[in-house]
């Protein structure tokens, strides 16, 4: 059992600290692709503040025109945003069937309709092999299905993986994924021994079980328990449903709780509808379409998960965040209607939108029946 840290000073030499309670707080690393010539002069990894600054740093000082974005989640598409935004000719690289995966390809499509028009160019399905050196200054990605894009900087934006080392060499369990494993109260295999954030597991609401969800939403609620049990409080992590939102240019695309694939995973008898509504009513000016998923359980009824698309100021975010409120609280996909949401012309409808894709999806469920 752990009763001390080795750790080293500012000069370099090893101290040991004594504790009565530890919090392991190690975040996570960033995955490193399998692509040769990462080290060249003008490929910047990004998955920290720190890696952001040097490519800013390197934009300011160096005549850059031209940029490569390998991987297109999160890190990827936000990157891209940036970067067109300082005026530079962008091309995005993704190995998966659309942009995003965290959503359905349908809704990949339309963020990638978006960016052809803000003239970034977009190779989907492709895995980029290696970074080659072209002239004095341009770089080449290559890879299969003939990939060849050219830039003047390539940023690398992956995926991620708990740092969970010095937790597993120092003797606590670590979970299929490698993230700590942790108890509702986040505390590890070790009495006394707590681990919050990216190195941890979380629980998951919907799933009833841990699993790895590497959320800044996530993890400052799991310091916040962890602090207060290692203190002398009693707090339980009441759980995750795996809610994010992004914004891509002139569109904000959300998710909560399960897609389809995942709930078939995990034995739900599971059917998604997607339907299109309006942000508001459509008499009044400026009305947007939203584009929703919707994810629910057949036998039970029980709503299990959501998907939704639109301009970014239609209030994707906090429609999402209904979504998750009804997660969180178990509701039914049915359950949607009954909610007294707010209304008036400019910004909603008598049904709200997100009530008006719960019906599409019962709908949908009766005809089956």
């Amino acid at each position: 059992h752990l009763h001390a840290v080795r750790a080293l000073d500012r000069s370099g030499q090893e101290r040991l600290l004594k504790y009565d309670r530890l919090i392991v707080a190690t975040g996570a690393r960033a995955l490193s692709p399998q692509i040769s010539g990462l080290e060249l002069q003008g490929v910047f990894p990004v998955r920290t503040m720190e890696d952001s600054f040097r490519i800013h740093d390197y934009l300011e000082k160096n005549s850059v025109s031209s940029a490569v974005v390998i991987g297109s989640g999160y890190i990827g598409l936000e990157m891209t945003d940036a970067l067109v935004h300082r005026g530079l000719s962008v091309t995005l690289v993704g190995s998966s069937e659309a942009v995003l995966p965290t959503v359905d390809s349908v809704l990949g499509k339309l963020i990638e309709q978006e960016l052809i028009e803000k003239n970034v160019k977009v190779f989907s399905g492709v895995t980029a092999t290696s970074i080659e050196k072209k002239g004095s200054s341009n770089l080449s990605v290559n890879g299969d299905r003939n990939l060849s894009a050219n830039g003047d900087v390539v940023i690398v934006g992956g995926g991620v993986s708990p740092d969970s080392l010095l937790a597993s060499t120092s003797g606590l369990e670590t979970g299929p994924t490698g993230a700590i494993r942790v108890n509702q109260r986040m505390e590890t295999s070790v009495a006394g021994v707590y681990a919050a954030g990216d190195c941890a597991e979380t629980w998951h609401r919907v799933l009833r079980e841990f699993t790895y969800l590497p959320l800044d939403t996530t993890s400052h609620k799991q310091g916040r328990i962890a602090g207060e049990n290692a203190v002398g409080g009693d707090r339980e992590f009441a759980g995750s449903v795996g809610t994010q939102v992004v914004k891509v240019f002139d569109l904000a695309i959300a998710r909560t709780g399960l897609r389809d694939s995942e709930a078939v995973h995990a034995g739900f008898a599971s059917k998604t509808v997607g339907s299109t509504q309006w942000d508001h009513k459509r008499y009044y000016p400026g009305a947007r379409e939203l584009n929703f998923r919707v994810t629910g359980d057949q036998r039970s009824r029980r709503l299990l998960g959501a998907q939704l698309l639109g301009h970014w100021q239609a209030s994707v975010a906090k429609r999402i965040d209904v979504f998750a409120a009804a997660l969180f609280h178990g509701m039914l996909v049915e359950d949607l209607s009954d909610l007294d949401l707010s209304y008036t012309p400019p910004l909603g409808s008598p049904w709200d939108a997100v009530q008006l894709s719960a019906q599409a999806w019962s709908r949908a469920v009766a005809r089956r029946r």
